[in-house]
């Protein structure tokens, strides 16, 4: 690392050790170093399956085997999955009282895999399906993709436990989200576009609340050059262990 990332650590980690009320948004870009590719990217989901035929909810109660293919494979790569030193790190910093939440985009379970105790999910959790007959849930389970959509005890079709192109990002999520923005004096943003709402009106609800915002991402986003005050540029896999150790020193 040059001198300038380390200068910028340091006030990144200062930011952190003097505060007991920091949260942190996170989107696909912490997760890549997992194996799992942003769904919008060249080998993403999305290259594969197109989601206005796999992952709408128009599309899912006109032909649920169909848009279950893709979830089947969806869960079939994640089963191999494991959280990454950037989801570990974020744990830690929630251990040391630094973090009281994530919140986060990604469906991939991964924060609550590396020990994270709060995690807000904007888009669902993919280790588990629902019934939205009855609201029953229950673990993906690899093993009935032969039979096609799950069903449920009451008959209904089962569907991954994701917000499908067509639905409503649950009113929990949403204001909790808001709140924990509103509330906060550090926001840690890592490896997220700055493109996606409503996750991408958070760091502003946090500025406008005289929050200290760290953004961590490959390459500089909107959020960069308008609230971030600090910007540390690199891999959420490498970077943000490193402004752990900062944090502990």
């Amino acid at each position: 690392m040059t001198q300038l990332d380390v200068t910028l650590l340091q006030e990144a980690a200062a930011a952190l050790r003097g505060t007991l009320n920091g949260i942190a948004v996170t989107g696909a870009g912490i997760s890549v170093d997992s194996g799992i590719p942003d769904f919008r990217s060249a080998d993403g989901l999305w290259a594969k399956y197109d989601p206005t035929e796999y992952a709408t909810m128009d599309a899912f109660l006109q032909n649920p085997d169909k848009v279950w293919e893709m979830w089947y494979a969806l869960a079939d790569t994640l089963k191999g999955v494991s959280p990454n030193p950037a989801h570990l790190a974020l744990a830690h910093l929630e251990e040391l009282g630094h973090i009281k939440a994530v919140i986060t985009q990604n469906i991939d379970a991964l924060h609550h895999h590396a020990g994270s105790k709060t995690v807000i999910e904007y888009h669902g959790n993919a280790d588990t399906i629902v019934c939205p007959a009855c609201n029953r849930r229950r673990p993906m389970d690899l093993s009935q993709r032969v039979l096609g959509a799950p069903r449920c005890e009451c008959g209904g079709y089962m569907k991954p436990d994701v917000i499908l192109f067509g639905e409503i990002i649950s009113e929990y999520a949403l204001t909790t989200a808001e709140r924990l923005a509103r509330g906060c004096d550090v926001m840690l943003v890592i490896g997220t576009s700055a493109t996606v709402f409503p996750a991408a009106s958070l760091p502003y609800l946090a500025k406008e609340g005289g929050a200290t915002v760290i953004e961590c991402n490959i390459e500089p986003t909107a959020f960069s050059n308008t609230v971030s005050d600090i910007f540390l540029q690199g891999r959420a896999a490498v970077v943000l262990p490193e402004l752990l150790k900062w944090v502990e020193a």
